[in-house]
């Protein structure tokens, strides 16, 4: 059994990421697994300690007139059940594949970050590129919102990393209004995640509250110094660390799965 101390500073860790850079969750499964946490709880146990902050923040982002509501409807109306098939397919997929496609996602937000900053004075213009036809039709959405959903479920992390992108290139939503909308699908979303990977006893409690210990007062810290120092001096740096890791980490697991 991994020491509790230990899953608190990982949680710790986890949350300064999360506050300052708003996807430092990405980190939660590798860092779970490599302390020795067997694979299905390592992917589902960090979900109860990121549902408060991603309340707080869905919340505090519902109130500025960012999100497009009609659009997180409909993303919620295909990603929500679909969600919860995700979560009970995790077991047939099984946990060392999972690991495996947690080192991946890593190295996918990691590319995102890189480029975001590479792109950061267009994407974050406040005229929106053109909003794509396909929007307008429910159905294209909810489908969309399905695949999304799905993926959140099956890995266990909110699906903010096809969101985001997914509302900011294929929608056309500017930025401050892609994140906006993205955390309130997220957040809603863990809900039924968290209870039905409960139900099917992923979530390793022992593991899931200290985490949740270090995690939530070190994610609020960190949005507080957040403010106060230049992070996107620092997001470039924390881009590359992201695509090292999730690369070495995705490489270790594929060795393990006998493919590499």
């Amino acid at each position: 059994m991994t020491s509790i101390p230990l899953i608190v500073l990982a949680g710790a860790v986890v949350g300064m990421l999360y506050g300052l850079f708003g996807v430092g969750s990405a980190f939660a499964t590798p860092i779970l697994a490599l302390l020795g946490v067997p694979a299905l709880a390592a992917v589902a146990s960090p979900l109860p300690a990121l549902l408060p902050g991603s309340a707080s923040g869905g919340w505090a982002y519902a109130r500025t007139g960012l999100v497009d509501t009609r659009l997180a409807r409909r993303t919620l109306l295909g990603a929500a059940p679909a969600c919860v098939v995700g979560s009970l397919s995790s077991r047939w997929v099984g946990g060392p594949w999972l690991l495996a496609l947690s080192g991946l996602v890593l190295l996918v937000v990691g590319a995102r970050v890189l480029a975001s900053r590479r792109g950061g004075a267009r994407s974050s213009a406040t005229s929106p590129t053109p909003r794509a036809r396909w929007v307008d039709r429910p159905g294209a959405v909810v489908a969309v919102g399905a695949g999304i959903g799905f993926v959140a479920g099956l890995l266990a992390n909110g699906g903010g990393f096809l969101l985001v992108p997914t509302f900011l290139l294929a929608v056309g939503l500017t930025l401050p209004e892609a994140t906006a909308t993205s955390l309130v699908v997220v957040t809603v979303l863990t809900v039924p995640a968290v209870v039905t990977h409960a139900l099917i006893g992923d979530i390793d409690w022992s593991v899931a509250v200290p985490f949740a210990a270090g995690l939530v007062p070190t994610s609020a810290l960190a949005a507080v110094l957040a403010n106060r120092l230049d992070v996107a001096q620092l997001r470039a740096a924390f881009g590359v660390l992201l695509v090292a890791v999730g690369g070495w980490f995705l490489w270790r697991q594929l060795r393990v799965l006998g493919v590499a």
